[in-house]
């Protein structure tokens, strides 16, 4: 039986290599830099989930749990706060890699609780621990009062399938990170609920 749950602390680690597999290996190596591995990023990213005050914290992340384990994850936060929460990730990143993130592109706004990271270990693939997590952060931003935005890779079909399953819609074509990039909406107000 899955329960979904905000996470804990202790559980950053995890939460670290999930949000490693939502952001794909490849772009983890991009943004760590050719002097520095996959397990250095992991150690950033878990540094950056323990902290209050960054994008990735747990205290913006929901938990799948399955038999007292992290199957999945799902990090969302105010898109009115990207900059101030990606401060962290821009200070980190420098301390641990000599890399200035200063200026990088902006992946949501104001007006919309941003869907960061998704993931589910793929022991767990295919129970619909994916789908628990989007509607308890459909839920969220219901709370919040706001809509629910992602981007979803253009090369990615099948998960633009499963958020338009659940009531996502089209908004923009963008770029992020250098990828064709769809934004997807899911609307509280317009759905009527």
């Amino acid at each position: 039986m899955t329960k979904i749950q905000v996470a804990r602390k202790e559980q950053a680690a995890e939460i670290a290599s999930l949000i490693m597999l939502a952001m794909t290996h490849e772009s983890c190596r991009w943004f760590a830099g050719p002097h520095h591995t996959l397990e250095d990023f992991h150690a950033l990213m878990t540094r950056l989930v323990e902290l209050e005050d960054s994008q990735y914290s747990y205290l913006n992340t929901l938990v799948a749990m399955e038999d007292d384990k992290v199957a999945g994850i799902c990090t969302s936060y105010d898109g009115a706060l990207l900059l101030p929460l990606r401060r962290a990730f821009i200070e980190e990143a420098f301390k641990a890699f000599g890399i200035d993130y200063n200026g990088f592109d902006e992946e949501t706004q104001a007006g919309e609780l941003y869907l960061d990271s998704l993931a589910v270990f793929p022991e767990y693939r295919g129970k619909g621990i994916a789908t628990h997590l989007i509607k308890a952060t459909l839920q969220k931003g219901k709370e919040m009062g706001l809509p629910v935005g992602l981007l979803v890779n253009k090369e990615n079909p099948n998960a633009e399938k499963l958020y338009r399953s659940l009531g996502f819609e089209y908004a923009n074509d963008t770029t992020w990170a250098g990828h064709d990039m769809r934004h997807l909406i899911w609307n509280h107000h317009a759905k009527g609920s």
